[in-house]
């Protein structure tokens, strides 16, 4: 499923991964959080709900991935890398934004609202 996320003007989209935890997201869709700012490395916003179990957990990330942190609940798009390892219980990727283009929330200093929707 492809999905967009926008930031004030920033537009990104992206493709949500086939697993159980990324489907359970999109039954949530749309939505709007507030997205804190973590690490200078990823933005964050609490979910009103767990997710379902299904994907893979892991330990490291990459620019542009969406993650679940469960936890929380929240979900999680990085931005940047600091080389750092994700704590147990680690994350679940939802999915990828396109292009790289998740640099382009580096802008918004501190909390930004972010729109969800699904877009296909």
């Amino acid at each position: 499923m492809r999905i967009r996320l926008t930031a004030g003007a920033t537009v990104l989209n992206a493709t949500l991964d086939d697993n159980a935890t990324a489907r359970d997201f999109a039954s949530l869709l749309p939505l709007t959080l507030r997205m804190d700012d973590l690490f200078k490395r990823e933005k964050y916003g609490h979910l009103s709900r767990s997710l379902a179990v299904g994907g893979e957990p892991r330990f490291s990330y990459e620019i542009g991935d969406i993650a679940y942190w469960s936890p929380g609940p929240d979900i999680a798009v990085f931005y940047d890398n600091d080389g750092e390892s994700i704590p147990d219980p680690g994350i679940v990727i939802l999915g990828k934004i396109d292009h790289l283009g998740a640099d382009a929330l580096k802008k918004y200093d501190g909390a930004v609202d972010v729109a969800i929707e699904a877009i296909d």
